[in-house]
C-alpha cells in the first residue's frame, strides 16, 4: 500500500475515530460527575434488605444470666447504616443488683453500633421495686414513666428524653420536660418545667 493510499484510508476513517473519541470523552465526564458510590442495587438507599417476624434477641452476662432481652412483632434491617427498625418493641434490662427495667413502645430503632435503642410512640417504662438496698439506704420503690420518645443505652443502664415525661411512683406524680434516668443510681433527673404532687410525709424526709 502506497503512502497516498494509507493517507486516503485514514481520512476516510477520521469521522468514525472522531465520534468514538467523543463517546469515550462523554462517558469519562459522566463518570466523574456521578458519585463514586452510586449503585442501582439499593445498597446506598435506606431500604431494608431483610426482615424477621416475631423478633427476639437475648444478651447474656459473664455468669450466663440474662442481662438484656429485646423483642418486637417485626424487625427490619437496613444495610446503609446497619440499623434495625422495630414494630411494637419491648426492651427489658435485668442486670444483677439493679432494678428490673421494662420498656415498651409503638416503634423503635437499634443504632448501627448496637449501643442505643430509640423508642417512639406511647413509650412506657416500668422500674421494679428493689428487694434490698445497701446499708443506710432505702430500697427504691416501683416507678413508671411515660413519654413519646426515649433513648436507651443498655450498657450504661441509662435512658433519656428531651420530651415531656410523667413519672408515677408511690410518693406521687411528677411531670417535666427532659429527663435522664440512671438505673445504676436509681435516680430520675428532670431538666425543666417540673411540677407534680407528692405525699406530705415524703417532704419531711
Amino acid at each position: 500500500m502506497t503512502p497516498r493510499m494509507k493517507l486516503d484510508k485514514l481520512i476516510a476513517w477520521s469521522p468514525v475515530l472522531l465520534l468514538g473519541g467523543l463517546a469515550a470523552l462523554t462517558y469519562w465526564l459522566d463518570a466523574q460527575i456521578q458519585p463514586s458510590n452510586a449503585r442501582r442495587d439499593g445498597a446506598t438507599r435506606h431500604d431494608p434488605d431483610m426482615y424477621i417476624e416475631n423478633f427476639s434477641a437475648v444478651t447474656y452476662g459473664t455468669d450466663g444470666g440474662v442481662v438484656q432481652s429485646l423483642a418486637a412483632k417485626r424487625a427490619q434491617h437496613y444495610p446503609d447504616d446497619d440499623s434495625i427498625d422495630l414494630d411494637s418493641p419491648s426492651l427489658t434490662l435485668t442486670d444483677p443488683g439493679k432494678p428490673r427495667l421494662t420498656i415498651a413502645a409503638d416503634l423503635g430503632t437499634v443504632s448501627g453500633n448496637r449501643e442505643v435503642v430509640t423508642l417512639r410512640g406511647n413509650v412506657r417504662a416500668t422500674r421494679a421495686a428493689e428487694t434490698s438496698a445497701a446499708r443506710g439506704s432505702t430500697p427504691a420503690g416501683p416507678a413508671t414513666f411515660t413519654t413519646d420518645m426515649l433513648r436507651v443505652n443498655p450498657k450504661q443502664s441509662r435512658a433519656e428524653t428531651d420530651r415531656l415525661v410523667t413519672i408515677e411512683e408511690p410518693h406521687g406524680i411528677i411531670q417535666g420536660v427532659g429527663m435522664t434516668y440512671d438505673n445504676d443510681l436509681h435516680t430520675f433527673k428532670l431538666k425543666s418545667a417540673v411540677r407534680g404532687t407528692l405525699q406530705p410525709n415524703t417532704l419531711s424526709k
